[in-house]
């Protein structure tokens, strides 16, 4: 009973309070992710996904395991102990039911209740026909821009300069049928790139059309135009959003159907041609053909007469002639794909993919480049599998390149107890491993030259508390850039979180991470390694005053090299206020923020309330404040805007910025507008 009425209690709230935001965990996912690649991901995908679901809930009677993968919230045990269970008892009469399927607990289904419903809709077969007919299209127009003027823009002083104007502009068009049809078109153009004249005399520097259809017959998925296409568990081919080491201690596995639809503004991380895939029985079976231009560097060897690209630009800026004269100047054709053979409790797969490039690719010469990526041709095969044992899940991949370098991951998820579960992964990756579209779960960015096991553990003692820590230990075997030997490293955290009631959340976390490095200001003929340990500590609280106003509060110290040479701090805190009144058709987000570093390397990152489909996760170093303000308003049900507007004031700074992007003075102000029009259904 008491089980009861907590679930009841939760349904009711997470449909009152969920508002285009994404789970804590996932905003913490992000963090890292930006930490560790030093810049946003333009990948809105996630985003896109759980404001679909959120409008069109996934029917769980219906849905198969794919169905659940995209909302991030479910493990493959999780998912395969659900499927197991809808199996043996039928469909779900009654939401409560949730709460005896085997490894799912009240914070889990807390986290899922927005997105999904059990109730009985029309079958696959009779939708066929509605497709077309029912579906929903919308448009969205996006324009950034910062205020002030940077140098890139400052026409009065010579040299090199941005060509183009300082807005940033996007827009796509989608039409979506449940999760069963989807086409659209994308347009991007970047601040400083040209609209409708120069070398954008088309309109957009960069176009994206796509169309994904799912459960026509035995075809599970079909995909025209641009699309991402992932494999096993990331050694061979992850296009899409993926993540690290982070508070989710069991989202350790990488879990996507093979293709998915693309329509975001990153300009790298697809493909362009076709894919389907095939399910028969027990059989699975994915293809896919693409042919897409890439912008790389161009080297022109006047000695050898032979021309090569030194390395792939994955930015998207055509901002300048030099940029420009970079973009699409490499063809890139690739193709390849899977078989699985699974049921409900197990797979195996096969998965290859075959590159090859109108140009040779040839790195720098460098000794952290020995075994980088080379010629006129690349390809990785893989086996993956896992299985499901009750309450043990394990998973795994095993891969080699074209010079036979191999790489395996290896995992484990358990369920040892009702209110705990455990992590485990290794993986061993030869130093010589090369993946064009790697991206598994590793240290590095990429899975090449690294071994390492980690391992973690969520406990839940009673209700409303929760541990989540986790342990990584890592080795490098060969050199990496700026680490000039072969190196190691371990990382170490722990969060404690408290929900005592539908009001109040607060965690508090510590995590420690070692690293090797070359010493920044070695003057001597040859460099050397040093420890570069880092640790945060960070609190925050979220108390929410009554259904409409919620308060947020973070304190976040970071102490770097702290008893080294490189010593530095970092302090962060930040207070929000969120107005949502229920049945209103307007919301609004106000935050108020005081940072102060010592330097870069104390840098801290934090995630921000956006616009619907954006991310914002600023690196905050050297002293200031920053406060942004988000407005979002409904004009009826089909138009909705969007308005924000950021500012960064620095203490002792006389420019803000480097290079063409470098602001005079101490303040650098963003401001957004955006419009989505739901245009009805046809």
């Amino acid at each position: 009973m008491k089980k009861s009425i907590v679930i009841f209690i939760c349904l009711i709230y997470s449909h009152i309070a969920f508002n285009q935001e994404i789970p804590l965990t996932v905003e913490q996912q992000l963090e890292n992710l930006t930490d560790a690649n030093e810049t946003e991901t333009e990948d809105d995908t996630y985003l896109q996904v759980l404001e679909f679901y959120r409008r069109n809930p996934l029917n769980i009677n219906t849905a198969d395991a794919d169905d659940f993968k995209p909302l991030r919230i479910l493990t493959d045990l999780q998912i395969v102990n659900f499927i197991v269970y809808r199996n043996l008892f039928g469909k779900v009469i009654d939401i409560y039911e949730l709460q005896a399927v085997p490894s799912w607990d009240i914070n889990t289904i807390k986290k899922l209740l927005p997105f999904i419903t059990n109730q009985t809709t029309v079958s696959i077969k009779d939708e066929a026909s509605l497709r077309f007919k029912n579906g929903e299209h919308s448009l969205l127009l996006r324009v950034i821009q910062v205020l002030e003027k940077s140098k890139g823009f400052d026409k009065s002083t010579t040299g090199t300069k941005y060509l183009g104007s300082p807005q940033r502009v996007f827009f796509r068009y989608r039409y979506t049928y449940k999760n069963l049809l989807q086409f659209g078109l994308v347009g991007d153009k970047d601040a400083g790139e040209q609209f409708l004249k120069g070398a954008q005399n088309r309109g957009f520097d960069f176009y994206s059309f796509h169309l994904f259809a799912r459960k026509i017959g035995i075809i599970q998925a079909l995909a025209l135009g641009d699309f991402s296409v992932n494999l096993g568990q990331g050694l061979t081919q992850w296009q899409g959003l993926a993540f690290k080491k982070s508070v989710d201690v069991m989202g350790v596995k990488r879990q996507s159907a093979a293709l998915r639809p693309y329509s975001s503004a990153g300009e790298f991380y697809f493909n362009r041609g076709a894919g389907i895939t095939i399910r028969k029985g027990k059989l699975e079976s994915t293809m896919f053909a693409s042919v897409r231009k890439l912008s790389a560097n161009f080297v022109a060897d006047t000695v050898n007469n032979e021309d090569y690209i030194s390395s792939f630009l994955t930015s998207g800026y055509n901002r300048t002639i030099n940029e420009q004269t970079d973009k699409n100047n490499l063809r890139q054709t690739s193709f390849g794909g899977n078989i699985i053979l699974r049921n409900n409790k197990w797979h195996i797969g096969a998965n290859a993919v075959f590159y090859d490039f109108s140009l040779p690719v040839q790195k720098r010469d460098e000794p952290y480049n020995l075994y980088a990526i080379s010629g006129k041709n690349w390809f990785n095969v893989s086996i993956d599998y896992s299985y499901t044992y009750k309450n043990i899940h394990l998973f795994g991949e095993a891969a080699s390149d074209k010079k036979n370098n191999k790489a395996f991951i290896n995992g484990l998820l358990v369920s040892v107890d009702p209110r705990v579960d455990l992590s485990l992964v290794q993986r061993i990756i030869n130093k010589g491993y090369q993946a064009v579209n790697g991206n598994a779960f590793t240290e590095n960015t990429y899975p090449t030259n690294e071994t390492g096991l980690y391992a973690g553990v969520s406990i839940r003692p009673v209700i409303g508390w929760r541990i989540d820590a986790y342990a990584d230990f890592y080795k490098f075997p060969w050199l990496k850039y700026l680490v000039d030997a072969p190196s190691y490293g371990k990382d170490f955290l722990v969060q404690l979180t408290y929900t005592p009631n539908r009001q109040v959340e607060l965690y508090t976390r510590f995590k420690t991470e070692t690293k090797q490095s070359n010493q920044s200001d070695n003057v001597t003929a040859t460099n050397y390694l040093v420890n570069l340990p880092k640790q945060n500590w960070r609190t925050q609280i979220s108390y929410k005053l009554n259904p409409a106003l919620s308060l947020r509060n973070r304190i976040e110290v970071l102490w770097f090299d702290n008893n080294g040479v490189n010593k530095a701090n970092g302090f962060l805190t930040f207070f929000d206020v969120a107005y949502k009144p229920l049945l209103k058709p307007f919301s609004a987000v106000l935050r108020l923020q005081y940072f102060e570093t010592d330097d870069y390397n104390s840098r801290i990152y934090a995630y921000e309330n956006d616009i619907l489909y954006s991310y914002s996760i600023p690196a905050f170093y050297d002293k200031g404040f920053r406060y942004y303000f988000n407005l979002n308003y409904d004009l009826g049900k089909k138009v909705s805007i969007w308005a924000r507007l950021a500012q960064t004031i620095y203490n002792e700074r006389l420019t803000v910025g480097s290079g063409l992007d470098e602001i005079p003075g101490n303040k650098r102000t963003e401001v957004k507008f955006q419009i989505r029009w739901i245009i009805g259904k046809s």
